[in-house]
């Protein structure tokens, strides 16, 4: 497998953080021989700013746990999009939010380009809030041996608060589900 760097990235309150918790931790908790570090960025503002978690995952140890040059980039706004495009290698792999990230020339390094309306799909359950999960859901179905599904249920079940667990399931679900046109 080698080292693999995502990062995700959006404003401040959209959960970026929590995507990169649950990945991190399903694959460190339920991928066997894979490990995992996540780092977390954000300015000032601790809601509207643009933000960043990255994680790295590897099959050995993991020395540096920055991510320096972006095998996958996963953005949910437009200032995040500007702000860290530049660190994806050319050949990655680029997640978009398409309702709130504009892309640019930048853009044509990436080798595949995933679009999504995450934030239409989670207000379809009532709440913009699980955009983030919905996004994740697109992910896990559009890459191949980062981590499983049943690795990343599993994690949400155990950490995110319990009355929230069965939406954003459902989020997850969708997101999974979502065809790109």
């Amino acid at each position: 497998m080698g080292r693999i760097e995502i990062r995700f990235a959006g404003f401040g309150g959209q959960g970026i953080g929590l995507l990169g918790r649950l990945l991190g931790e399903a694959v460190s908790l339920y991928e066997e021989g894979k490990n995992s570090v996540m780092t977390q960025s954000y300015g000032p503002e601790s809601r509207g700013g643009a933000s960043s978690t990255d994680v790295v995952i590897d099959t050995i140890e993991i020395d540096y746990p920055k991510a320096t040059e972006l095998d996958y980039f996963v953005v949910l706004s437009e200032e995040a999009y500007q702000k860290y495009i530049p660190k994806l290698k050319k050949g990655g792999i680029l997640f978009v939010e398409e309702d709130l990230v504009t892309l640019d020339d930048q853009a044509n390094k990436a080798k595949k380009i995933f679009k999504i309306p995450a934030t239409k799909i989670a207000e379809t359950l009532g709440s913009r809030l699980f955009a983030n999960i919905a996004m994740l859901g697109f992910v896990c179905a559009n890459t191949e041996g980062i981590v499983s599904e049943e690795a990343l249920t599993q994690v949400m079940k155990e950490k995110i608060k319990a009355k929230y667990v069965e939406k954003n399931l459902i989020a997850f679900q969708k997101g999974k589900e979502y065809k790109q046109e």
